[in-house]
């Protein structure tokens, strides 16, 4: 019977394999924890905002353009900057309702 002790070193065993990836899974289980999982809950609360948008609301868009809101459609939200001066944003544009 022949026996090879090269061949036998050569196969990992099971737990070292599993040992070797346990760095891995942790750093992929921390990546998902502390920043995809809370970009979706902000993007989330961000979806629900837009959707409870009203006329009269005060917001801020991504530029930093504060006015209240005198139209709302599909896609497009028109802010009055100033009196009698509208401008129209897309929806994705506004980041915060402010409060009056």
């Amino acid at each position: 019977m022949l026996h090879f002790p090269l061949a036998a070193a050569a196969q990992p065993d099971l737990m070292s394999t599993i040992q070797s990836f346990l760095p891995l899974i942790f750093l992929f289980a921390m990546l998902y924890f502390m920043i995809l999982r809370p970009k979706q809950r902000d993007e989330k609360r961000r979806r629900e905002m837009l959707s409870e948008l009203k006329k009269g609301d005060k917001v801020m868009t991504g530029a930093g353009m504060i006015g209240k809101v005198s139209k709302i459609g599909e896609e497009i939200i028109g802010l009055e900057v100033a009196p009698n001066t509208v401008v129209d944003f897309h929806r994705d544009a506004i980041i915060k309702k402010l409060d009056n």
